[in-house]
């Protein structure tokens, strides 16, 4: 078996599958469970079209609920496996297990520390929902825990040797305060095999929990583009902080010294809960990128469109799938935040062949 040093695989290496962590009853999404229901159906029916997914759900009734929902819209057998197990909230991007790879070939998952973005919430259950699936025969791989706190929402990579993220988050006190910043990067370049770091400095949503995860701002779309929100309006909080990432990623350089192919997403309305009227952090660098096609979350906005058309010319040969995440954003998180991708060699295809 190869050892480390292995290589964090960017989000459009090929899928084995896309993962997803179905909302218990009983938790923060009950005053919304019909409507995220509906939208973790959409995201379940896209993504069956290209490739395998999986879903963790609460309890044995919602398996055989979701069993027979998802087998009368069509669902082929061989593209869903639904795993019961105990979990304490929806966000597999950050819970779940991130993909690595050897020069041979092989395969790994690197299970980080999740503590609910900095202990903000409950997150016991979710912590352990890698080895709990692990212990249902589901990868295909060995799981390499790590003590390190870490969320996947956090990190960008393009799979060449650089990673992209913000010190707000990375850095922060409330996620591994004994480490220095040279620190989280020698473990983050010893697990991803990376050899350098482009840390953002500026930029943030109002109403995230996450403290300013990447996938909320800015993402790779291939080695040498870079998409990314922008805020055109000065009266805006928000503009001053995203004109000054601009002006970061437009610094930022490509190993070989070229700047990065840079894509402007666009800035949807101020989105306000109804209950409280606090901000919500609606933008369109949460998509989720999946074998064949992009999963692009709107927001029932004017701006939806000009978002659509933009992530098209970043992913010219792939679909581009809207899903609509108006509800998801009521609970501070957007469609990339739902969801896990799964690299090709990850998941243990005879627990499809079970469910077929």
């Amino acid at each position: 078996m190869a050892t480390f040093p292995y290589r964090l695989l960017p989000e459009w290496h090929p899928q084995d599958g896309l993962q997803l962590t179905w909302p218990r009853a009983d938790g923060d999404w009950q005053p919304l469970l019909e409507r995220i229901e509906a939208t973790m159906e959409r995201i379940v029916l896209a993504a069956a079209r290209y490739q395998r997914v999986i879903v963790s759900v609460p309890d044995a009734a919602t398996c055989a609920r979701l069993e027979s929902r998802f087998a009368t819209l069509g669902v082929p057998r061989e593209r869903l496996l639904l795993i019961e197990a105990d979990t304490d909230d929806t966000w597999a991007r950050d819970h779940g297990p991130l993909g690595v790879m050897a020069e041979d070939g092989d395969m790994a998952l690197l299970d980080y520390t999740f503590t609910g973005w900095g202990g903000k919430f409950p997150a016991r259950r979710d912590n352990a929902l890698t080895r709990a699936l692990e212990a249902q025969n589901v990868w295909a791989c060995q799981v390499l825990p790590r003590a390190l706190v870490l969320e996947g929402g956090g990190i960008e990579t393009d799979g060449q040797g650089t990673l992209l993220t913000t010190k707000a988050c990375l850095l922060n006190p409330n996620r591994n305060p004994t480490l220095s910043q040279a620190e989280v990067e020698q473990a983050l370049k010893a697990d991803f095999g990376v050899e350098r770091i482009l840390w953002l400095e500026n930029g943030y949503l109002e109403g995230d929990d996450t403290d300013s995860h990447i996938d909320t701002l800015a993402r790779f779309c291939s080695v040498d583009t870079i998409a990314y929100v922008r805020c055109d309006d000065e009266l805006d909080p928000h503009h001053a902080a995203l004109k000054a990432m601009e002006a970061e990623l437009k610094a930022f350089r490509q190993p070989n010294g070229e700047p990065y192919r840079l894509i402007a997403l666009p800035w949807p309305a101020t989105a306000l809960d109804p209950d409280d009227g606090h901000r919500l952090p609606a933008t369109y660098a949460n998509f989720t990128i999946i074998n064949g096609a992009v999963l692009v979350p709107t927001y029932a906005d004017p701006a939806d469109v000009e978002a659509l058309n933009a992530l098209a010319q970043a992913f010219p040969e792939r679909q581009i799938v809207p899903i609509e995440c108006h509800s998801v954003i009521r609970q501070h998180g957007s469609l990339h935040c739902l969801t896990m991708q799964l690299p090709k060699g990850t998941l243990n295809p005879a627990r499809f062949k079970e469910a077929s």
